[in-house]
């Protein structure tokens, strides 16, 4: 058996040296643990900025679509012959809401249909892109949409569309 043994002094010089060690090694820790919420806050900061940036842009994609259609009314280049693609059944849900309404919500029309508001918002960007003449108008914080009347009428007459049949009875039931 091996025994050894230290002096007090020695002990003691052990002791400093390693709780020297041991605040060395705290205090790296506490400049990460501070590195690492510096971060958290920017990455937040960051997050929060996106989402109104985000906002700013959609509602700035909304204004474009406005002035656009202004300016096509403007110069007479608004087209009297409507062609539109193909819709899914989704997107003829929703058409037939903007439809059947003079103007509506995008929140009316997701409570209506179990859709969330943003999916609607999805919903009525691919109508408009492909080729249904939506309008949106803006009162306050609420965006109401509505169909070019024009358009209404040559879909009441013509079912320019193409919606279907079954589709048009499950959401007039609704």
């Amino acid at each position: 058996m091996i025994h050894i043994s230290f002096s007090s002094d020695k002990i003691k010089m052990m002791e400093g040296t390693l709780k020297d060690a041991f605040n060395v090694v705290r205090e790296e820790l506490d400049d990460h643990r501070e590195a690492i919420n510096q971060s958290t806050n920017e990455i937040q900061t960051n997050y929060e900025y996106l989402c109104k940036l985000d906002s700013k842009i959609e509602k700035l994609g909304e204004r474009i679509d406005e002035l656009t259609m202004f300016i096509k009314q403007l110069k007479g280049q608004e087209q009297k012959k409507f062609i539109v693609s193909r819709l899914t059944r989704k997107e003829q849900e929703v058409f037939l809401f903007v439809y059947m309404n003079e103007e509506i919500t995008y929140k009316e029309i997701g409570r209506r249909l179990a859709l969330t508001e943003e999916l609607v918002r999805c919903y009525i960007g691919n109508l408009t892109e492909k080729g249904v003449p939506i309008l949106k108008k803006r009162i306050g914080e609420e965006e109401l949409i509505t169909l070019d009347q024009d358009f209404k009428a040559v879909q009441a007459k013509e079912n320019i569309v193409g919606i279907n049949e079954e589709i048009s009875h499950t959401v007039q039931n609704s």
